[in-house]
């Protein structure tokens, strides 16, 4: 019984070893990362926009007017800046930068830039915007989505196009028939020779010849037809700086050489022999970046697309400084109201009540009515549009630093 008894103890021992051996070893803990205290505000994970967002929340106001240099104090962050923020469809870097910053315009100073990412300066919907802090400095972070990938189809095209600084719907009619000319536009402009059978009234479907193209045009290529109205001047020197523009028609080139044959496809108003016919898109690139100026600038709006008097958000306006003056696209301006003149009622003037001529004068203060923001740019003058109008805007009211 004795060696039988050892058996059994060799063989529990051996078991025991194996099993040992057979164990996984312990897996080691997950570590844990610490919360960031440091991050203000909260997710907006909702279906609003950013500009939505930022409406909501209060951050649209006008900012106290600051007598800072252009440069000022640095970025501030909105009082409900989220933690992050999934870009959507109709976003603007605008409202974007509007819903993390009280003051837009430093929007380049807290872009993180990311060298692995493809594009880093491009947005699109459904990029995740994380606010982080570098040394104790506010930085957006871009982490990309998967609507910012090619997906495949028949043919293969980005699901969808990174987002615009301002909202291109506003400057499309701007783009497309262009109402203010710049002397630049002008002199390279071909204009309308004569019309087939000599119509004196040329409208849809007619047939038109133009010459004068800088570039030969190409067939099936449309132009706007825009008559040359009155002369726009500085009103702070009336210096001549470009032309109203009157659209009257579209044509589309039917036939190259010389003259040049289109097809009139759409009339505003009737077109006449030495209307001038401009390319039917204007160039301007909408991907920059809201900022301040790096200069002082102090203007007035001069002239306005679409001949309104009262001027409302997202219209487009012309102001009279432009590359010489420091100007480049993206440049946000704030818009002053050009402070009315109002008699002193409660002084009567040295002959008495009923005299109101010799009553006192006073200029009421400039008011901070709304933001602008530069997109085009030509030597002596600029084409923007109202980003925010917080009342009434009027031309001659001032535009200068933020």
């Amino acid at each position: 019984m004795q060696p039988q008894k050892h058996l059994i103890v060799l063989s529990f021992a051996i078991a025991l070893v194996a099993g040992c051996r057979s164990a996984p070893p312990p897996a080691a803990p997950i570590p844990v990362p610490e919360p960031n205290n440091t991050i203000e505000g909260k997710v907006v994970g909702d279906e609003r926009t950013a500009m939505e967002a930022a409406v909501d929340s209060g951050t649209t106001a006008p900012a106290p007017v600051s007598t800072e240099t252009a440069t000022g104090s640095g970025p501030v962050l909105a009082p409900n800046a989220p933690d992050s923020y999934v870009v959507k469809r109709g976003d603007t870097l605008w409202g974007i930068a509007k819903m993390f910053l009280r003051d837009p315009w430093y929007w380049p100073e807290i872009w993180q830039v990311n060298p692995q990412v493809q594009n880093p300066h491009l947005i699109y919907p459904g990029d995740t915007l994380r606010l982080v802090y570098v040394e104790g400095q506010p930085k957006i972070l871009l982490q990309r989505g998967d609507n910012a990938r090619v997906l495949p189809r028949v043919r293969s095209e980005p699901l969808e196009a990174a987002i615009s600084t301002i909202p291109y719907d506003s400057i499309a009619a701007f783009m497309s028939k262009p109402s203010v000319l710049s002397k630049e536009q002008i002199k390279c402009a071909a204009y309308v020779l004569a019309s087939l059978d000599d119509h004196e009234a040329i409208g849809s479907g007619n047939t038109i010849y133009a010459r004068g193209f800088c570039e030969p045009a190409e067939v099936g290529s449309r132009y706007s037809i825009v008559r040359v109205g009155d002369e726009l001047r500085d009103p702070d020197d009336n210096r001549l700086l470009g032309y109203n523009g009157i659209y009257t028609a579209t044509g589309r080139v039917t036939r190259g050489g010389d003259p040049t044959t289109l097809i009139v496809t759409d009339s505003g108003r009737e077109a006449e022999p030495g209307d001038k016919v401009l390319p039917g898109s204007v160039d301007v690139a909408l991907d920059f970046a809201p900022s301040a100026p790096h200069v002082r600038v102090k203007g007035r709006l001069m002239a306005v697309t679409d001949g309104v008097t009262v001027i409302g958000q997202y219209q487009v306006v012309a102001i009279n400084r432009g590359i010489r003056d420091g100007l480049v696209p993206g440049n946000v301006l704030a818009i002053f109201s050009n402070g009315e003149i109002v008699p002193d009622e409660q002084k009567h003037g040295f002959l008495g009540g009923s005299y109101k001529m010799f009553q006192q004068k006073v200029k009421l203060p400039n008011e901070r009515i709304g933001s602008y923001m530069v997109f085009k740019t030509f030597d002596r003058m600029s084409f923007g549009l109202v980003l925010e109008a917080n009342n009434i805007i009027k031309l001659g009211d001032f535009v200068e630093n933020p």
